[in-house]
């Protein structure tokens, strides 16, 4: 979702700032490039729930004991499948890495696949999904996350918000990109909601008793995706928690610790999990790609029932991709503050202060 507050950084001095800062955090290498990789993703892209807004709160997670800043990622497993133990890292490492073994092991066998164990909060699904296209692969993420979507006709939390994320190479185009939630919205977007002081959209959200809100300050549960179908949505839930948690030996989703603490100081054990395919490892490359150009060409000169162009997933991505790159990367109000606190406390330069 785009936003439109006033505040807009440029992309690379923004990257370098997230950067500055989880290594003032603590972060070793690896873990700075890749949290900033994925929600400069998110921000590039207009996802801005699962952008540099996440900054401060993994820079807590460093410091207070929940994230491990220099962690040990270990990989078992034979053949096609493996199962990495990424140490209580930041969510974006351990993801990244697995996704870069998936994507070896179908260079090899046509098929990768990779359950995560004791992994964190790693911010934009469609990052790693991206990964696997821009080398060649179909990729798929699951993660679940700790409990705030009620079930259809629930009224208690019970999955997370447990998204799916999906991309598929595309020769002389940009990959066929789909990120969703299996929630009517997510948690981030609530918070973002609440910055921008907007009402949420109708049939997103409940209150504690499970009954539909807009308002931002009192939504206390997520929808599942679907409305008046919400089973849809929920089962859907269901799938990413046996792929992400059982498959992975981790945490069900009402058994995590809250995203928002108190507790910052105890590892939460996340599971995720990723597959990369390698196309012609099933049907000749050419053909591949013939039948993707086919399938986008036909979408997107689709009839249109109003004045708004009929889409394929990822098009509303990198249309704003492409605006952001020349007007920058906007920053809601909280983000713009904590920003502007981490950079005191640390002794850091926030760009946003010279760009406001």
């Amino acid at each position: 979702m785009s936003t439109e507050p006033s505040l807009r950084v440029d992309a690379a001095a923004l990257d370098a700032f997230c950067r500055a800062l989880l290594a003032a955090a603590g972060a070793d290498a690896a873990t700075a490039d890749a949290a900033t990789r994925a929600v400069m993703h998110g921000s590039r892209l207009g996802v801005d729930s699962h952008g540099v807004r996440l900054i401060p709160h993994y820079v807590r997670g460093l410091t207070e004991g929940r994230l491990n800043p220099r962690p040990v990622l270990r990989f078992s497993g034979a053949g096609a499948i493996a199962r990495l133990d990424a140490d209580h890292a930041q969510g974006a490492l351990a993801t990244y890495t697995a996704m870069d073994r998936a994507v070896e092991l179908a260079k090899q066998y046509g098929i990768g696949a990779v359950a995560i164990a004791n992994s964190s909060h790693f911010g934009p699904a469609g990052a790693y999904a991206l990964a696997a296209a821009e080398a060649g692969c179909i990729g798929l993420v699951t993660c679940n996350s700790d409990s705030f979507v009620r079930l259809h006709d629930g009224a208690e939390r019970f999955h997370g918000t447990n998204p799916i994320a999906v991309a598929v190479p595309v020769q002389g185009d940009r990959p066929w990109l789909f990120d969703m939630a299996t929630s009517a919205i997510t948690y981030n977007k609530i918070q973002l909601y609440k910055s921008l002081r907007k009402p949420l959209p109708e049939g997103t959200a409940s209150d504690v008793n499970g009954r539909d809100t807009q308002d931002a300050e009192v939504a206390d549960m997520l929808a599942p995706l679907g409305g008046e179908f919400g089973f849809k949505g929920a089962g859907l839930a269901g799938l990413v928690e046996i792929l992400s948690a059982v498959l992975s030996g981790m945490k069900l989703s009402f058994e995590i610790l809250p995203m928002g603490g108190p507790d910052f100081s105890t590892p939460r054990g996340l599971g995720a999990f990723v597959l990369a395919i390698r196309p012609d490892a099933l049907v000749d490359g050419a053909e591949f790609q013939d039948g993707m150009a086919r399938y986008l060409g036909a979408i997107r000169k689709s009839r249109r029932a109003g004045q708004a162009p009929v889409m394929a997933p990822g098009d509303r991505e990198w249309a704003e991709a492409e605006q952001r790159a020349q007007h920058g990367i906007p920053i809601d109000p909280v983000t713009a503050e904590a920003f502007g606190q981490l950079a005191g406390r640390f002794g850091l330069n926030w760009p946003g202060s010279q760009a406001s």
